[in-house]
């Protein structure tokens, strides 16, 4: 029986004009700099949950003691405003990754977060020098919320410009393996430290740790990172003749692409919040699950999750970036509902409507770096993604927990459920109509990825 004709080219065949042939050392620096870069990943992934874990330990012995609920929310403020300063992140370091490359701004990016990491940790109490300490602590996370955008769009231009074509899928379930492993572990070490320590124990230096051990991998993730090499598609002649253009030219030229990115994590990015960073949160306040049961059943969802991240991201590679959106898109239309209902029912079946529902997030988590890096010539690509990237994390992702919250307070938690398939829904639908990019070529040698995409339409 002859196979229906198919609009997806071969990534095994594909062939990248331009590109030194793979060698031996070559595949060894590939593989070097995939630990630089999703090591650094996962360790700003580490450091926003680690806020939203100890936030009530630090939350006292950093802002007035004597109102405990005024401290907490003077906590979470200061969270915000690290999420709402992503967008200018976004125009920094996507610039910066355009102009000056990727390796410059994943390096600018890492020291910001680590130094933020660092002030963290070594604020001091609101004993010892008054409101000053909740000032170090917003110059803290105004530094991290600016190098986590471009944290992303720099990582994910990196990871997909080093892989090979016909492994851009597997290569880039990296990015949120790291993630899931991070916050797995920023999880893990609450639970720990809540157990072997005591609560005053807690509250005037346990809380630190986390913070100072991430600002210590900071540095070795700095190491790492200076041994990387800028990738090929970058330092070609003909990537630094387009990002010599201006920013906001390169963005007006490029906003169908940048619209496509914004929708696209619109898509995801909600879910990502509710199930993956919130979830435990919502099962113990809203299903009023233990929470110790809870927060173990998030762990061993999210490693359940990340396990099959690499094998949905190969599967990609073999059928097509559509198709992955497709299965998440209909997937999660289909079960939200019925999995909303399961988690209510207990701890178990918390674990288990977790697991799901991170699974179907995993076929599209795998493949983001690179869906929205095939949509971009390389001049343009760290920037293109960055911007409405950020705007998107800003609108459906920062929001994600309140609305999740808010509706299950008044009884219309059903709206939020239903908001989340149809943001699922329309990922599908904008994929629909965006070309099949598994397997492209990312070498500026070669025509534009826009031209590459159009002809493959």
């Amino acid at each position: 029986m002859t196979a229906p004709p198919t609009d997806r080219p071969d990534p095994s065949t594909t062939q990248v004009p331009g590109h030194p042939a793979e060698t031996p050392e070559s595949a060894l620096r590939r593989r070097r700099s995939l630990i630089g870069v999703t090591l650094g990943n996962g360790l700003e992934v580490f450091d926003w949950t680690c806020y939203a874990v100890f936030a009530p330990f630090f939350a006292k012995a950093l802002f007035n003691p004597a109102n405990a609920t005024s401290a907490l929310l003077s906590t979470l403020v200061v969270f915000g405003v690290g999420f709402a300063i992503r967008p200018f992140g976004g125009l920094l370091f996507g610039w910066m990754a355009d102009r000056f490359g990727r390796k410059h701004s994943l390096l600018v990016a890492i020291a910001c977060a680590s130094t933020g990491m660092l002030l963290i940790g070594l604020t001091p109490t609101y004993a010892s020098v008054g409101v000053l300490s909740g000032a170090i602590l917003l110059a803290a996370r105004l530094l991290q919320g600016l190098a986590h955008t471009g944290e992303v769009a720099a990582a994910y231009t990196y990871i997909a410009e080093e892989a090979p074509p016909a492994r851009r899928g597997l290569w880039s379930s990296s990015i949120y393996v790291s993630g899931f492993l991070a916050i797995m572990a920023a999880t893990t070490m609450g639970a720990l430290l809540t157990t072997a320590l005591s609560d005053h124990q807690m509250a005037t230096w346990g809380w630190r740790l986390p913070f100072l051990i991430g600002a210590a991998l900071g540095l070795i993730t700095l190491y790492l990172r200076r041994g990387m090499e800028e990738t090929h598609a970058f330092t070609s002649a003909a990537a630094k003749a387009v990002s010599s253009s201006s920013l906001i030219a390169n963005l007006w030229t490029y906003r169908a692409a940048g619209t496509r990115v914004f929708l696209l994590m619109a898509s995801v990015t909600a879910m990502f919040y509710a199930w993956a960073v919130s979830g435990p949160t919502w099962a113990i306040s809203v299903a009023h699950i233990d929470p110790t049961a809870a927060l173990w059943g998030g762990v061993i969802a999210l490693a359940v999750s990340a396990s099959v991240l690499p094998l949905l991201g190969s599967l990609s590679d073999r059928i097509g970036r559509r198709r992955s959106f497709y299965i998440y898109g209909f997937g999660v239309a289909v079960t939200a509902f019925p999995l909303d209902h399961l988690a209510r029912q207990g701890a178990w079946q918390f674990g288990i409507a977790m697991t799901i529902a991170l699974v179907l997030f995993a076929f599209v988590a795998s493949i983001l770096p690179a869906v929205l890096s095939e949509l971009f010539p390389t001049g343009v690509r760290a920037s293109g993604i960055a911007m409405p990237y950020a705007l998107s994390a800003v609108v459906f992702g920062g929001t994600a927990p309140y609305l999740q919250q808010w509706t299950a307070q008044h009884n219309v938690a059903f709206l939020f459920v239903g908001y989340l398939a149809s943001a699922a829904l329309l990922g599908a639908l904008v994929m629909r109509f965006t070309p099949e990019t598994a397997g492209i070529s990312l070498e500026p040698t070669t025509p534009d990825t826009t031209d590459q995409i159009q002809e493959k339409k």
